[in-house]
């Protein structure tokens, strides 16, 4: 059975070594309430929970999946307990307002708990994080009576939320969705369509699911500013809180899926099912947008989770596999061969996965720290260039991060040589669920046009600028024994602020420039990113003693010399810019 053992220490340090979280809650007053030790009370308990709840139930729901029968669909065993012991334990509201049942604890904390989960099973993972974005975007923009209604029973796991966007013929384009929305006299709305890939669209877990679903009101607008949000619960509530009788929404089917099939995705037919309106109409989008990013962010954290847990099982596996001798001689004379470990090329693979692992929590856990000074700082200037942080890093949280994730999955995944592809080992059930990572919410393409086109041509490079300011600041304030990371970090920066100049110059005189470079831009930031997280990282572990700390500096010095290098192929990439690949006509790409 694969193993995992949650990486408190690893934790603790970005958390209040790196980040000074403790210093950070207790200069805000809302935020006050958390200390050092109780971040760390959390983050034990929940490493308990994902090592001896959700990591058993990770092979045997992949095996047995969500099934579908009688219209009806039922979750893996096990998973009933597993969601009503995560519910019970205050999981679900752990980052709501306390107003609605919830802890009010920051993001810096959740990302890490969250990241456990994931690690252990991700598709476990989606039921209640699909409840907590609906949550979210019902506190955003639903009426105070919303927000009573809903709120309370979402956050104790009584009820759970989905988001019903994609249809057939639209993904990404929003604007051509036809599901309709007619109202009634009452207030309300029937709603008729179909909606499809929709996470935990119909489960046994709780007594009613509240779906969120974008639709379009009679003479809407046209495209995206005609869409409008609204709830529409399983089963409709009566006027006491009590459920009343069942809504017309109902599974069509659930997919067969590469992996995470224990989660149920599911085709929703809406049949004049009643629904109510979300804040305004034909102002849907912006509301669904607030629980979007939230995913965006959490997937992400999917990445994370999953490298860790390969990397975890690969390093262990490494360790007790032996095979061949060490080039420089015999490192265990007692024993028929030396463990793979003394081959460059496992290290390689292992140190890879290792730096991605670091440099990804120090990453998630610095944009929820943006997130949380928008939503509990009194600072408009704080809360200003927290907001630009947080777009511009967006589409870097969900793609880099599950790019990178992928990549160090495989090369854990290649570290088991033949047994990374047998079931048992656990790797190519890790590969198969952190795919989806990499596609939904926006795939990680559409996460490459957003941050070059909304987020870096359209402000002229603004919030880059800004970003690249900090990072410059930063490091420039290091200490001389961190040359090694200084010098190619600033470096980086003048290079990336070149590109990116070049980036929005070329994008006015060629259309096609912006998306033929959007992957490679998106790279380089996201490796800038992890330099500077290194910095971080390096810059406190230079001052203290132990093994633990020099480990940290040689990671960094690592990521320096092996990783970041790939900033120059990732250049050349942008400055061939289009033509090369806009110069083959249609009919080329189906010729035989």
């Amino acid at each position: 059975m694969p193993i995992y053992n949650a990486p408190l220490a690893d934790m603790r340090f970005i958390l209040n070594e790196v980040f000074d979280a403790e210093q950070f809650w207790q200069s805000n007053e809302k935020l006050a309430h958390l200390d050092a030790a109780t971040a760390e009370a959390i983050l034990e308990e929940m490493a308990k929970f994902a090592k001896n709840i959700t990591l058993p139930l990770n092979r045997s729901g992949d095996e047995q999946g969500a099934r579908y029968a009688d219209g009806k669909v039922s979750t893996p065993e096990g998973f009933q307990a597993a969601f009503q012991q995560y519910a019970e334990g205050g999981w679900i509201g752990l980052s709501a307002d306390e107003e609605w049942g919830g802890q009010s604890m920051p993001k810096m904390l959740t990302v890490l708990s969250d990241e456990m989960i994931f690690a252990t099973n991700p598709a476990f993972m989606l039921y209640p994080l699909l409840s907590v974005g609906a949550g979210m975007a019902l506190s955003s923009y639903g009426s105070q009576q919303q927000k009573e209604t809903y709120l309370p029973k979402i956050y104790s796991g009584e009820w759970s939320g989905t988001m019903c966007l994609t249809e057939p013929h639209a993904g990404t384009d929003l604007g051509i969705i036809k599901t309709k929305a007619e109202p009634n006299a009452d207030g309300s709305y029937n709603i008729t369509g179909t909606k499809i890939f929709i996470t935990g669209g119909d489960h046994d877990l709780t007594k009613n699911i509240i779906h969120l679903v974008l639709a379009k009101t009679p003479n809407a607008p046209a495209g995206s500013r005609g869409i409008s949000l609204f709830i529409v619960p399983k089963y409709l509530v009566n006027q006491d809180g009590y459920l009343g009788e069942r809504n017309h929404v109902a599974p069509g089917s659930i997919e067969h899926k590469m992996g995470i099939k224990a989660s149920a995705t599911c085709v929703m037919n809406f049949d004049a099912a009643k629904g109510f309106l979300v804040g305004k109409e034909n102002e849907g989008l912006a509301a669904m947008f607030v629980m979007m990013n939230y995913e965006r962010l959490s997937m992400g954290i999917q990445g994370l989770g999953a490298s860790e847990f390969a990397y975890q099982n690969a390093a262990q596996y490494a360790t007790d596999r032996l095979q061949g001798r060490s080039d420089t001689g015999i490192k265990n004379p007692d024993k028929p061969a030396d463990s793979i470990l003394v081959h460059g090329d496992v290290r390689r693979m292992l140190l890879n996965a290792r730096a991605n692992n670091e440099a990804s929590r120090a990453f998630a856990v610095y944009v929820g720290q943006q997130l949380d000074i928008t939503k509990f700082s009194t600072d408009a200037e704080a809360v200003r260039k927290a907001n630009n942080r947080v777009a511009l890093l967006t589409p870097i949280a969900k793609a880099y991060l599950t790019d990178t994730a992928f990549n160090a999955v495989l090369d854990a995944q290649m570290c088991f040589g033949g047994h990374g592809y047998i079931a048992e080992w656990g790797m190519e059930q890790c590969v198969r669920d952190l795919r989806i990572a990499q596609i939904y919410e926006g795939t990680n393409g559409i996460q490459s046009q957003d941050l070059i086109g909304r987020k870096v041509i359209k402000n002229n490079g603004e919030f880059l600028y800004e970003y690249i300011e900090e990072i410059r600041n930063f490091v420039h304030d290091l200490d001389i024994e961190l040359n090694f990371i200084k010098d190619f970090t600033l470096d980086a920066c003048l290079e990336v602020e070149a590109i990116t100049q070049r980036v929005i110059e070329q994008a006015q005189e060629d259309p096609d420039f912006a998306s033929a470079v959007a992957v490679d831009y998106l790279h380089v930031v996201g490796l800038l990113s992890f330099a500077y997280m290194f910095a971080k990282i390096a810059d406190v572990a230079q001052q203290k003693q132990g093994e633990f700390y020099a480990n940290k500096l040689r990671l960094a010095q690592y990521y320096i010399d092996k990783v970041l290098p790939e900033l120059n192929s990732r250049f050349a990439k942008i400055n061939a810019g289009s033509s090369v690949m806009m110069q083959f006509e249609p009919v080329y790409f189906t010729q035989q």
